[in-house]
């Protein structure tokens, strides 16, 4: 009987605060294991880079932010797919026509999208250059964006297939195949970059050939979990793929797009703030750097309650629930405020402990940037909660398929109070580096607020009815 319950859906009609809390935790924790585990398959791109020399590992750096950038802007875009199911499946739970024509638009739209992506990517050297960047290292940058170009429509299709999986009530498999990736990324880079079995040694060449690779793999693996499970094997995903939804299809833009959006202008925020340290020294961008790695380290754990509550809040929406809608959303707040008060506790009692991750502290060479860190990381404690609260709430309301005055207040809040306080504090007074850090808290508490403040007003603002 064990196994005929893992073949259904993830429960609708929650019978209360205890259910709902069961169903997202099952729910969310596979998804924030998988996202800890996309950052490590990236963190193996910069390892084997490294190796290579610093010249090498700049052009490493330029080339994934600006393939990284556009990957993830258009991830948003088709990452609306996983509340159309929800609501599908909230409204009819075996609605098997339906499910099948919002995957098949969001796959058109991967794979338009993927190659919107491959066009920029291609161009990769002269945008550098017109970003200021150094003509050598842009160079390289357009070298290696011309290859890793290929990986960009299956890591799209991947994150399409992954709302799929998701939403049907398969988040593990996220996980698994996540693992598998960086599997296959290990022992890509392994061979490619440096020529083992039987492989060339293609040095940065072979670190973006080892992302094509791994991105296919993964795009695979997904496809072999789906016809490989009895309940989502029956969704026939691929059935009449050449048949257009036009509505659907309209739908995903109209939603997806300011998604897109709020990714370009929270990266381009931190992006920012990263060229602010820049110009205030580089030891000071060095602890920005290491401190932000260690934010977006527990990150992953509110962003996966998010895409979490997307679904579940999703599948009572369409089922017309209201009371069920406020306990999805209220309850992936909760546990993503607790999860980052822990995270933040760490951060002010333990700093050295979670700087171990990256840096050895202990050396001399280090002092300088670890004294950064330190003093930024306290700053980013106290921003934890907030931030823990934005992801999820933006989740929530991505749930009720709300996402135009989420953008707006995601813009507003990063640029306006966000970046002209980081300006103002990081070069107006002796702050610097620490002015910049209490910029993007504001930002953060802005978002958070604005969102918080719309999700409890959903009635009245009449979010929940379709």
């Amino acid at each position: 009987m064990a196994h005929e319950h893992a073949l259904e859906p993830l429960p609708i009609g929650s019978d209360g605060w205890r259910d709902e809390l069961r169903e997202t935790f099952r729910l969310a924790w596979p998804l924030a294991l998988a996202n800890l585990l996309q950052m490590l398959v990236h963190a193996v791109d910069v390892i084997f880079v490294a190796r290579l020399g610093e010249q090498e590992l700049a052009a490493s750096a330029l080339g994934v932010a600006l393939f990284g950038l556009t990957m993830w802007a258009f991830t948003g875009l088709v990452g609306m797919v996983a509340a159309l199911i929800a609501e599908e499946l909230g409204r009819r739970r075996h609605s098997v026509r339906e499910v099948r024509r919002s995957v098949r638009m969001a796959l058109w739209l991967a794979v338009a999208s993927g190659l919107v992506g491959m066009a920029i990517c291609w161009s990769g050297e002269d945008l550098l250059r017109l970003a200021g960047q150094d003509p050598a290292l842009a160079a390289r940058a357009g070298t290696f964006l011309q290859i890793i170009m290929f990986a960009m429509v299956p890591m799209i299709g991947s994150s399409v297939l992954r709302n799929f999986v998701s939403t049907l009530g398969r988040p593990v498999f996220a996980t698994a195949i996540t693992g598998v990736a960086l599997i296959v990324s290990v022992i890509a880079n392994y061979a490619f970059v440096f020529g083992h079995f039987g492989a060339p040694a293609m040095g940065l060449e072979g670190s973006a050939l080892a992302s094509v690779v791994t991105s296919l793999v993964q795009f695979a693996s997904y496809l072999v979990a789906i016809y490989t499970d009895r309940r989502l094997r029956r969704y026939r995903i691929f059935g009449n793929w050449w048949r257009p939804e036009w509505p659907r299809l309209r739908e995903l833009v109209a939603l997806g797009s300011p998604v897109m959006i709020i990714i370009i202008a929270e990266a381009g925020l931190f992006s920012g703030a990263a060229l602010l340290m820049g110009w205030i020294g580089p030891a000071q961008l060095a602890g920005h750097t290491i401190a932000l790695q260690i934010a977006a380290l527990a990150f992953q754990i509110p962003f996966g309650l998010g895409q979490a509550a997307t679904i579940r809040v999703g599948y009572h929406y369409g089922a017309g629930d209201h009371a069920a809608m406020g306990r999805a959303g209220w309850v992936g707040i909760a546990m993503g405020s607790a999860f980052m008060l822990a995270t933040a506790t760490l951060m002010i009692l333990a700093p050295m402990l979670l700087l171990r991750i990256y840096v050895d502290p202990t050396l001399a060479a280090n002092a300088a940037m670890v004294g950064f860190a330190v003093r930024y990381m306290k700053v980013a404690a106290a921003f934890q909660l907030f931030d823990g609260v934005q992801a999820v709430a933006a989740g929530a309301l991505r749930g009720l398929q709300d996402t135009r005055v989420p953008m707006l207040i995601a813009v507003f809040s990063y640029w306006v109070p966000g970046i002209g306080i980081a300006l103002w504090l990081g070069f107006r007074t002796p702050l610097e580096g620490t002015g910049v850090w209490i910029g993007l808290a504001t930002g953060l508490v802005f978002a958070a607020g604005l969102l918080a403040w719309r999700w409890s007003q959903r009635e009245r603002l009449g979010l929940t009815h379709r």
